[in-house]
């Protein structure tokens, strides 16, 4: 999939706005680290590692202008930057990890001036950058083999090329099956309330000329029911040491309607989602956004005014109820809190 979600292009972070999608293409051009941290809490880039690749060019962004060899003014001004970035959004561990790896090229270089650091959190940040580009790529190897001919796939919101630099991950899947000749189908949910599988999914889809369908959140139950859903892949935010994974909000019912029908669940994520400082899930915060994504939809009102609204951007999908998660290691599979220290050990 050669879609470019977020790129460093003279001095400026250009990412795709996601907002506008699928009726607008449209760049935003990142200056400053307001900029992008706006760009990440509105969701114009979005997905747990292109929003860790927004974090590490965010603080590129945010000390490029220092002007001066003052350290202590310049370290002063990198921890602002690093703690302002942290903000934008809680659940995704890719956002974290990411900056401590910027936080890293400080820390391992005490004796460095300014110009040096800045150059070398530059290079940081672009290795970040072609990582995920390689690491999504190989994660869509592992996870090819899992579709056969003449499958049928269901999918949620958008783990796809727009939720990654430039492929994916559990599209990623898909757009590697492709390549290969695989003969599939997708069912992509709409992921109400903000229709990420219906703007995102479907138009990536559909662009790779993949088979797609569209179905309401609500329908999932009745596919699985008539036997039309073969395997699911999703993505994930963040998963604990233990396995659980937080995704997109309806990921759980996902799981939990697939363990009924006895259908194969697998979550695609890098190395980079995994927290291993968490033992389950019920320690991923889990953010909560505004009310008028659930009562308005673009931009009319759709629920009496006043109306009290919950409104969790993700939930938790329990280890027990996953089949495996392909990473760019290859499938990790149960018992996951052993097989999860095994393979990162020694991160």
């Amino acid at each position: 999939m050669s879609v470019e979600t977020i790129k460093w292009v003279k001095g400026a972070a250009r990412i795709i706005d996601q907002t506008k999608l699928p009726h607008k293409f449209e760049y935003i051009y990142c200056r400053d680290v307001k900029t992008m941290w706006q760009a990440i809490k509105r969701l114009s880039v979005r997905g747990a590692p292109a929003i860790g690749v927004a974090a590490a060019f965010g603080v590129v962004l945010g000390v490029q202008k220092f002007k001066g060899r003052d350290k202590t003014r310049f370290l002063k001004l990198f921890n602002a930057t690093c703690e302002f970035l942290g903000t934008s959004r809680p659940t995704a561990v890719d956002l974290f990890n990411r900056l401590s790896e910027m936080r890293a090229v400080v820390d391992l270089n005490p004796q460095a001036g300014v110009p040096a650091l800045k150059k070398a959190l530059q290079l940081r940040a672009m290795s970040i950058f072609q990582a995920d580009r390689r690491v999504c790529r190989q994660m869509g190897g592992h996870g090819v083999k899992l579709i056969k001919n003449g499958m049928r796939c269901l999918t949620i919101c958008n783990a796809g090329a727009l939720a990654t630099v430039d492929y994916g991950t559990a599209q990623g899947v898909f757009y590697a099956a492709r390549a290969k000749g695989k003969k599939f189908s997708v069912y992509a949910c709409e992921t109400r309330p903000l229709l990420q599988g219906a703007r995102l999914t479907c138009w990536e889809l559909m662009a790779q000329k993949i088979d797609t369908t569209l179905i309401c959140d609500n329908m999932a139950a009745s596919l699985m029911a008539s036997s039309k859903v073969d395997i699911i892949f999703t993505g994930a935010d963040r998963i604990a040491s233990n396995g659980d994974a937080a995704n997109k909000i309806g990921t759980y019912m996902l799981a939990v309607l697939a363990r009924h029908h006895g259908i194969p669940f697998y979550v695609v994520a890098p190395g980079s989602s995994f927290d291993l400082k968490i033992k389950s899930g019920r320690q991923i915060p889990i953010e909560e956004r505004k009310s008028d994504e659930v009562t308005c939809f673009a931009g009319v009102s759709t629920a009496p005014r006043g109306v009290k609204v919950y409104n969790p951007a993700f939930d938790v999908t329990p280890a027990k109820l996953i089949t495996g998660i392909v990473t760019e290691y290859g499938i990790i599979r149960p018992p996951y809190a052993k097989n999860i220290h095994a393979r990162f050990a020694n991160r």
